[in-house]
Order: structure tokens, then C-alpha cells, then sequence
């Protein structure tokens, strides 16, 4: 049996053409480097990457400088195994990031599955679990680490994977780095960072950054600026440090085209404007304590205070009775015959349409603490924790009727003001529990068991068109073990299987929208709504990992299903909806990764299979249609088949090209899961229609020059081949037909369904210049 499952893994070699040449070219004895990793959010002594039951992927905060790209989240979709970029929302700093299908988004309504942390601190907005990346101070990164799968030591939110970031500090990162880069379509951005070491064991660390964009799509400019601050002292057995940490931003993104306008112009705004403003403050206190050798306390507080304002144009649900309405004030001709406000704005040139601006203000919270012990003992390497947070939200959405001009802008009528629409106000508490154990029976095998109880409380008070409701509070309690074990078959080769489980409770927007007899308009519209349950994920992960000399590959098979999914049904053309537990989905796949390097050659191949469907039958209300799904239907917007290349070439010790290629299959459209078009309960016969996004491939280069230690000059080139695609597709009604708005003599408004498209990125330029003493 032994002799069988030897051969068996060999096979699984093969695949990667590696075994036969590499085991010639290295000694079985070969030494093999040790990396340690965290096993959770919070510091502590650490483990062995070869002894955990599941892969990690991790990169050091030069790796991401090296990868030239515009923000961290660029960086991860080029570079990661199962990591790809939405561009939904049209600005660099505002990407959907998907993990194994599960989303980091900052987009409100996203069904969330990923979470975050920053110096063991939860980053994960309470308001919807969203992740504002523009409030990321990539500056500051020291290592990254994703953690794949429902791993129960990353608490609440950790269906699919974690995110866990590290920043430098003036012991780890003395001295001074400053980069500047400019690039196409106005895009600015300056680093600075500076660490520092005193006597008596004082250190600190500041970084900052400043971004400028005018956006490659039209009304898409933005601006970002964060700052990190850090104080600390080492100690003989103690460490402790102060973060304080701050941002703000005005981005402005220009959502998804219609397929009509997009071949006509692929840089055009549907409607506008669509600004978004993020604003934190941030405050944190980190504690290592080493008891002795080994063994550990570790502990962090914080505090966290963001707000977001928005301003949405929209068109107004009376878009189509306007119209008409402009239609019986005017002869044949075209010329007024009522006197009104459409011969007024006829003689001014453009006709004006009614919209409505929906504004809203956001206001968080959140103050938290945990506590982890490590210990080494007899084979044994424990941790055990606990964990509190708590959060406030305020929330409050207002309109204002406006008009929209003949490029679709949605004007403020100055004769209406804004007027509240609706609002609510919601506190959370949880806290966690949790213990982990690794043993080492024999050399060469270790078990990893881990365990978490979660307790979470949701609170909220809803503020409709009918005054205050009633107040909301629901519980939820959780009990998620995980159990993994990895071997090591032959050396340098590590064979591992894990299973784990995770939850995630509803949030403050998910439970305040979640009547379907009372849609709300995203990000707003709240009422006292049904219960919602809580999700829970449950991953079954087993796969290899190889490395010898320059040579490493690993291949990872999982399976993770959702039970009781949260999603946003639409129910209208208007952003309008409710939230809903779905029965099941089911995320499985394969992870495939190979990495080289040989002399002045380094080269890196990752393939990922994703089959993430729904798991069971039910209808989606999309907006434009309902969508009747089965078992086995696709969740939309995410590709079955993604391929990464890089290669890197040192030509002289001062002069390195690089390339890097990302090859995405086809996307499913949101609202044509089922390869239908037409709605059957609006009248329509139902037909055969592929709406869903092609496939696409796209390279990037680069070239690096570094004439003395401190400089470096670096240019990069995306998209370099300027090929047109897209990365994501939902069907909507278009209520612009090619773009042109309808002029009173063109009678009533039928909007008819349409794919709508986010467009990628076309060929850009950037280059950067760092300087480091």
C-alpha cells in the first residue's frame, strides 16, 4: 500500500515535467529552506510552512514594490494562485478581489466571503463586511500572508480564505525608501517611507503615500492619501508598539456599460457622477511578552473610526412617464405646444431627462482587543486566544430629484431639495474563543487541530417613510472545528489533507434589507425585515508540495460549500432589492503552482480550475429578469479556467526584463446564469442567449535598471498588446439605447434588457523611480 501511494504522488509529479530532471540535478539529501509563518491574525511564535495542513501563499513587501503594479490588489490578481480582479467599479483602487470565488469587495451588496487584517486587527468594514483597499497603507506592508479556506482561527467571515498584512517597523525596515511613478491618463503617485532605531531599544517607522488619477474611463478621476505612524520598544522579554493610522480618498467610479455604448466608445460613463469618499482614522497597541523560550503572550487593542459619503446619479423610476409626458406637450414638428419645463429646456439645446441623486453618509465605529498564548512543548506547538470586538454604525441615505443631460450627467434640480429617505443605526458585539494544537507524533508527521466558538449579537433601529421601527436584535453562536494532518513522503516532498469550518453572521445592511415585499435601493432604502440565518462554509482541502533547490510546486484540491448564503436579489432596474439566504453553493477546485530559478533565469507558472456553481435550485431576481437556477448552475462573474506566467531575466547585475501574462476564460453574466434571455413572469417567451463575457488574455512587461544601490528606475508597460475585454457582464435594462438619450418626439421609453460590461484596462505606461538610504 505504501509502495502504491509513493508511485501515485510521482505521477502527480510528472505533471509538473519536473521530477525526472530535478531529481537528477539535486542530491537527496539536498537542504531545504524553512519559512515561518503565522497560523493566526495576532503575532506569536510562529510555525513551520511545512508542518501546516493546508498551502499559504505569502510575499514580503519588496516582492509587491517589485511587481510595479498600481495597488496591492493588481499585485495579488497577477501574481497569486486563484486570485482574480473585477473591475466593476471602473477606479484602480476599487476592485472586487475574488479568492477561490469567494469576494473582498468594497462594493455594498457583494455577498462578502474573505476576511481581512491588519496587524491582527479585522479590516472588514461592520456595515456589509466590506474592504475599503484604497485605505490600505501599501507603503507601510511588510508581508503578506492568504490563508486559503473556512479557517476557523480567522474568526467571523472566513468562508472561502484570510488576508492577513503586516507592516514594517524601525526594527525590521531601518532606513529611507521614497518612490515616485507617473504614468498614462494623469496617474501620480508618490511612497515615502522611513524607519529608524534608537538606544535602549526604541525604534519607529512612518510611511505615507499620495495617489492622483484622471481616470483612463471618462469621470473617473480620483485622489488617495494614507498614513502610517508607528512607536515602539523592544525589551529583553517584552515588546510593545503604538500604530496610528489615516486616510482619505475621493474615487470616482463609472460602473458597467451597455453593450451598445461600450463598441462605441469603450471609455464612456453610462451615468455620472458616482463618487465615493473614505475617510479613517485608526489607532492600535501591539504586545509580545516571552515568557521564556518557548513560550509566548501576545496581545493587541485598537480602535477604528471610518465614514464614507457617496453621491449616485441615477435615472429616476419616472424616466419613462417623463418622457411621455414631454411627448403630448409637443406638435408633430417638434415644436412646444404646453409652454412647460420641456419647451424650456428644448430651447436650451439639450433636453434634460429627470434623474435622482441618492446621497449617503456613513459613520463606524469599532473598538476591539484579543489575547493569544503560544507554546512549544514536548512535539507540541498550542495556541489558544480570545477575541472581542464591537462596532456602531449610523447610516442615513437622502434624494434629490434631478434632470440628466445629453451626456447622461445627472444635474441637482436646485428647485428640490434633498430629502431623507431612510436610515438606521446598529451596534454588533462578538467574541471568540479559540485553541490550536500541532503535535509532531514522529518526525516527518504532524496534526493540526483547531477549534473556535463564535458568539455575535446584531442590533438595529430602522428609520423609514413611516417614522422609527421597532428595534431589531438577533444572536448567533457558532462551534467550527478543523482537523488536518501533513506527511512528509519523500524529502522535500509534503502531502497534506485538511478540513475546517467557518461562519459569518449577517451585517447591519444585510439585515435592515431583506424583504422582498419591500425592496431597497442599494446601498440604501432600509426597513424592519425578516430574520436572516447565519452562513456556514465547511472546506475539504488535500493536495502536495514539492521544492528542491530551485525548483518548487505544490497542487491543491478543495471543496468548500456554503450553507444559508447571503445574497442580493434585484428586483428592479434601479439598484433595488433585497438581501436572502440561498440553500447551498458549492466552491471546488484545483490550485496548481510551479516556480524556477536558475542563474539569470526565474520563471513562474499557477493554474486554477474553478467550478463555483450553485448547489441548489431556486430563482434570482437580477434586475432585468428572473433567473430560475438548478444544481450545478454557475455563480456569474467568475472564470472556470485561470492561467499566470511570469518570467524575469537578469541580463546584467544592474538591468533586469520581466513579463507577466494572465489568461482568464469566460465569465457568466449576472441575470444569464441560465443561458436564457426574456422574463416569462413580465410576458416575455423565454429563448437560448449567451450573454456571458469571452475569455481573454493579457501581458504586461517591464524592465528594471538599477545604476547604483540606492537607485532603481523601473518601467512598465500593461496590457501591451492593447487588448480589449472585460471582466465582468450582468444583464440590466438599458434605458439609453446606444447611448442617446430620448428626445421628447421619440414618445415613450421601452428600456430593454442588455448585457452591460466592466470594461479592462487598455495599454498604459508607468514608470517609477525609488531611492532608498
Amino acid at each position: 500500500m505504501m509502495r502504491r501511494g509513493r508511485l501515485a504522488l510521482a505521477a502527480a509529479l510528472a505533471l509538473f515535467h519536473m521530477h525526472g530532471a530535478c531529481a537528477q540535478e539535486y542530491p537527496a539529501g539536498a537542504m531545504l529552506s524553512v519559512e515561518i509563518v503565522g497560523a493566526a491574525p495576532l503575532p506569536g511564535l510562529g510555525i513551520d510552512r511545512r508542518l501546516l495542513p493546508y498551502p499559504v501563499q505569502t510575499a514580503s513587501g519588496r516582492e509587491i514594490g517589485q511587481g510595479g503594479g498600481t495597488s496591492l490588489n493588481e499585485f495579488m490578481s497577477r501574481t497569486m494562485n486563484g486570485v482574480n480582479a473585477n473591475e466593476v467599479s471602473g477606479s484602480p483602487l476599487q476592485n472586487d478581489i475574488t479568492y477561490r470565488g469567494y469576494r473582498a469587495s468594497p462594493v455594498l451588496g457583494s455577498a462578502q466571503g474573505m476576511s481581512v487584517f491588519l496587524d491582527g486587527v479585522r479590516v472588514n468594514e461592520p456595515f456589509g463586511d466590506v474592504v475599503n483597499w484604497d485605505m490600505i497603507p501599501e507603503a507601510a506592508i511588510g508581508k503578506l500572508l492568504l490563508v486559503p479556506g473556512a479557517n476557523p482561527l480567522f474568526g467571523l467571515n472566513t468562508l472561502g480564505g484570510a488576508l492577513a498584512l503586516s507592516t514594517k517597523s524601525g526594527r525590521s525596515h531601518a532606513g529611507v525608501q521614497a518612490e515616485a511613478s507617473t504614468g498614462s491618463n494623469g496617474r501620480r503617485r508618490a511612497d515615502l517611507a522611513a524607519g529608524a532605531k534608537w538606544g535602549e531599544g526604541w525604534h519607529g517607522f512612518a510611511a505615507a503615500t499620495a495617489f492622483r488619477d484622471a481616470g483612463w474611463r471618462d469621470e473617473s478621476a480620483g485622489r488617495m492619501e494614507n498614513a502610517l505612524l508607528k512607536l515602539g520598544r523592544s525589551g529583553q522579554a517584552t515588546d510593545w508598539q503604538i500604530t496610528v493610522l489615516g486616510g482619505r480618498s475621493s474615487l470616482l467610479g463609472n460602473g458597467l456599460l451597455p453593450d451598445g455604448l461600450y463598441r462605441d466608445k469603450r471609455r464612456a460613463a453610462y451615468t455620472f457622477p458616482d463618487q465615493t469618499r473614505n475617510r479613517l482614522l485608526q489607532a492600535m497597541f501591539n504586545a509580545e511578552h516571552r515568557i521564556d523560550a518557548v513560550t509566548e503572550l501576545a496581545a493587541t487593542a485598537y480602535a477604528r473610526h471610518s465614514r464614507r459619503d457617496s453621491v449616485n446619479g441615477d435615472v429616476s423610476e419616472d424616466y419613462g412617464n417623463y418622457v411621455e409626458d414631454c411627448h403630448e406637450g409637443f406638435g408633430a414638428d417638434g415644436a412646444a405646444v404646453d409652454g412647460g419645463d420641456c419647451a424650456l429646456t428644448r430651447t436650451q439645446g439639450a433636453a434634460l431627462h429627470p434623474g435622482v441623486l441618492n446621497t449617503t453618509r456613513t459613520r463606524q465605529r469599532g473598538e476591539g482587543a484579543s489575547v493569544n498564548a503560544s507554546a512549544l512543548r514536548a512535539g507540541h506547538r498550542i495556541d489558544a486566544g480570545a477575541t472581542f470586538d464591537a462596532s456602531r454604525s449610523a447610516f442615513a441615505q437622502f434624494e434629490q430629484l434631478a434632470t440628466i443631460n445629453a451626456a447622461r450627467g445627472v444635474l441637482a434640480d436646485p428647485r428640490e431639495e434633498a430629502v431623507p429617505a431612510s436610515s438606521v443605526v446598529g451596534r454588533s458585539r462578538a467574541w471568540g474563543l479559540y485553541a490550536a494544537d500541532t503535535w509532531t507524533p514522529v518526525h516527518g508527521t504532524s496534526i493540526t487541530g483547531s477549534v473556535r466558538f463564535n458568539h455575535a449579537r446584531v442590533a438595529n433601529t430602522l428609520t423609514t417613510e413611516r417614522g422609527p421601527q421597532a428595534p431589531e436584535s438577533f444572536a448567533y453562536r457558532r462551534f467550527n472545528p478543523a482537523l488536518g494532518i501533513a506527511h512528509d513522503a519523500a524529502p522535500g516532498l509534503t502531502v497534506f489533507v485538511n478540513a475546517a469550518q467557518g461562519n459569518r453572521v449577517p451585517t447591519v445592511i444585510e439585515l435592515g434589507c431583506a424583504d422582498p415585499a419591500q425592496p431597497c435601493r442599494l446601498p440604501v432604502g432600509l426597513q424592519s425585515d425578516p430574520y436572516l440565518k447565519q452562513v456556514v462554509a465547511r472546506t475539504l482541502e488535500a493536495g502536495l508540495r514539492w521544492q528542491r533547490g530551485g525548483t518548487a510546486a505544490s497542487a491543491s484540491f478543495y471543496r468548500t460549500r456554503n450553507r444559508d448564503d447571503i445574497l442580493f436579489f434585484s428586483s428592479g432596474p434601479t439598484r433595488q432589492g433585497y438581501f436572502a439566504n440561498f440553500e447551498r453553493t458549492r466552491h471546488q477546485g484545483a490550485d496548481l503552482d510551479w516556480r524556477r530559478s536558475a542563474g539569470a533565469f526565474s520563471a513562474r507558472l499557477g493554474y486554477s480550475f474553478l467550478q463555483a456553481v450553485y448547489d441548489a435550485g431556486g430563482a434570482l431576481f437580477t434586475g432585468a429578469r428572473t433567473v430560475r437556477v438548478v444544481r450545478g448552475t454557475r455563480l456569474a462573474g467568475l472564470p472556470r479556467h485561470t492561467l499566470k506566467l511570469g518570467v524575469e531575466w537578469t541580463a546584467r547585475p544592474a538591468l533586469t526584463f520581466g513579463l507577466d501574462a494572465q489568461a482568464v476564460s469566460r465569465l457568466p453574466a449576472q441575470g444569464n446564469e441560465d443561458g436564457l434571455a426574456g422574463d416569462p413572469e413580465v410576458g416575455e417567451a423565454p429563448h437560448a442567449a449567451d450573454w456571458s463575457t469571452r475569455g481573454y488574455a493579457v501581458l504586461n512587461l517591464r524592465a528594471t535598471w538599477q545604476p547604483s544601490p540606492r537607485w532603481t528606475l523601473s518601467v512598465r508597460v500593461n496590457n501591451a498588446l492593447d487588448r480589449r475585454y472585460e471582466t465582468y457582464g450582468a444583464v440590466a435594462a438599458d434605458l439609453f439605447p446606444g447611448g442617446r438619450l430620448a428626445a421628447p418626439h421619440d414618445g415613450p421609453v421601452e428600456a430593454r434588457q442588455a448585457r452591460f460590461v466592466a470594461p479592462g484596462s487598455p495599454r498604459t505606461l508607468a514608470a517609477n523611480l525609488r531611492y532608498a538610504f
